[in-house]
């Protein structure tokens, strides 16, 4: 019975109280058995460490997110000072400051840090959505990478000590500026130029996509003068003692990009006119260094802030619906209900052990692939598998987070699109710059066709998906057998034939298939 009450005494605090004090690691079973099973003799420090941050990322930094994230406290962008200087200074709130040096201060990317430490800090991290730390350490960690491999001059190295250990107790943040007007992931079209001066290298041009405009070094593609070939420089934001003074190093940043999502992170257009930068790795190899290294670990984690969000925004839903009760009962005891929480709580958990399933296979062929001696062609194989998945899990995994957090949304009613409501409306804008991000999904679904075609003679498509899938029942292996075989028997996915029409859209569909039941298989080994 409901009876009239001026006085209503409505209270939302019992679930409110629920999501106060709930630890996204030691209150998450699942989470601790995904990493036990994937991180092997590394699992004891990953788990005391993963305790750890997750009393700082649950609370401390879970609030900080949430008020950074308010429109009155978005970054902007200063021109010029008092005395007309330019400075370029981004200005962003306190709170993101003071969260990014906590954050940095774990040294996620220090040679002490164990590759699943540093995963489960980062899958922990990324629940709380970007709040302007989860693109510059994603990129950071590509900076790093890169200059693992390549530092060879004091420059680079000063560089890659300043990242990885910091020095005089502050650590470097890495960002990348690849994309430009005429091409985002076409980067063999980039248009900024290198030329050597006084022994330098300086860069010329323009870059029309360029986020963490606050960091402090930058990955950056330009070709030599007279070059056809992409090249790969590391550029400094900032000259040896220039910071202080905010002189930026010959470059100019022009205005912030009014984005839907990821609105805690600058994303700039800038001009470059004389910045100094330092070559990184053969000149003639720039394209395939960035691609290898850089968007490969960016790709990465894309996948696992996927996991990250859809964890995080499925749980609150969930319980909301247990909390909530309509028409005398909960909303969680409504039959369709029940059907979208089982269905989401799938995609959740699936994509969370098909992330760490794939990280674990990228460190073994990783390992291989450092230890200086050649690859058995069953190794360049399964190097081959691991690069087609880190693709196929940024398309699939971003767009299921997207389809994720919207259904989720809907659990809370009305309240579900109120921005001071949840972190599930941040976590949506935020999950669909994902899917944009390092590669839209037309591009990568076609660079996987194109991968797959060349590498017909030493890996049939077959072999390909029996490998992949090989733990799966005979019956869905050669469906996709079956399936792949005949795609590879067309041509291009680039053609006027209407008939390709037709099978680029199968072709999607397969390859989201395919990485499902790749996901699949990551959570019934979990589950075992």
């Amino acid at each position: 019975m409901s009876l009239p009450d001026r006085n209503n005494q409505y209270s939302f605090d019992e679930y409110l109280q629920w999501r106060d004090k709930f630890n996204y690691y030691t209150d998450d079973h699942f989470l601790q058995k995904v990493l036990k099973h994937f991180a092997g003799t590394d699992w004891e420090d990953a788990d005391k460490e993963a305790r750890n941050i997750s009393q700082k990322v649950s609370y401390r930094w879970r609030d900080l997110s949430e008020r950074i994230s308010k429109p009155e406290k978005r970054p902007f962008l200063t021109h010029y000072d008092a005395y007309h200087n330019r400075i370029d200074r981004i200005v962003r709130p306190h709170e993101v400051e003071e969260m990014e040096k906590e954050v940095y201060g774990e040294k996620l990317f220090s040679d002490d840090q164990s590759d699943w430490v540093r995963l489960i800090k980062m899958m922990l991290i990324y629940e709380n959505g970007e709040s302007c730390i989860a693109c510059p350490v994603t990129c950071t960690e590509g900076l790093v990478e890169l200059l693992n491999k390549f530092a060879d001059s004091p420059e680079t190295k000063r560089i890659l000590q300043h990242c990885k250990e910091g020095i005089d107790g502050e650590l470097g943040i890495g960002a990348q500026y690849i994309s430009e007007k005429q091409g985002g992931s076409d980067i063999p079209a980039n248009k900024v130029e290198a030329v050597k001066e006084d022994g330098q290298w300086k860069l010329y041009g323009s870059k029309f996509f360029c986020s963490a405009t606050h960091a402090d070094y930058v990955v950056v593609t330009a070709k030599p003068r007279g070059e056809e070939k992409v090249a790969v420089f590391v550029m400094p934001s900032w000259l040896p003692g220039d910071k202080e003074k905010e002189k930026r190093n010959g470059f100019t940043i022009d205005r912030i990009k009014d984005k839907m999502g990821t609105r805690e992170l600058t994303t700039c257009e800038i001009t470059l006119d004389g910045a100094v930068a330092y070559p990184v790795g053969p000149m003639d190899r720039g394209l395939a260094n960035v691609v290898e290294i850089v968007l490969t670990y960016s790709r990465l984690t894309v996948g696992l802030s996927s996991a990250a969000y859809m964890v995080r925004a499925v749980r609150e839903a969930v319980k909301y619906s247990e909390f909530r009760e309509a028409f005398g009962m909960p909303v969680s005891e409504f039959p369709l209900v029940k059907a979208q929480t089982r269905k989401l709580e799938h995609f959740a958990k699936r994509t969370t052990a098909g992330a760490f399933k794939l990280y674990n296979e990228f460190l073994e062929i990783k390992e291989k692939s450092n230890s200086g001696k050649q690859l058995s062609i069953e190794d360049k194989k399964k190097k081959f598998r691991t690069r087609e998945l880190i693709m196929l899990q940024k398309i699939t995994g971003t767009q299921d987070c997207t389809n994720v957090i919207r259904e989720a949304m809907s659990f809370f009613g009305g309240h579900g699109v109120m921005e001071d409501f949840s972190a599930l409306p941040r976590l949506f804008r935020d999950s669909v710059i994902n899917e944009l991000w390092e590669g839209p999904r037309n591009v990568l679904l076609t660079q996987i066709f194109n991968d797959l075609k060349r590498a017909q003679e030493w890996y049939p498509a077959s072999e390909f998906i029996n490998d992949l899938l090989q733990h799966s029942p005979d019956k869905i292996k050669n469906e996709f057998s079956r399936k792949i075989e005949s795609f590879m028997t067309v041509s291009s996915l680039i053609s006027n034939d209407e008939s390709i029409v037709e099978t680029a859209a199968n072709w999607d569909k397969f390859c989201e298939d395919l990485f499902h039941q790749y996901q699949d298989l990551a959570l019934k080994e979990v589950n075992k």
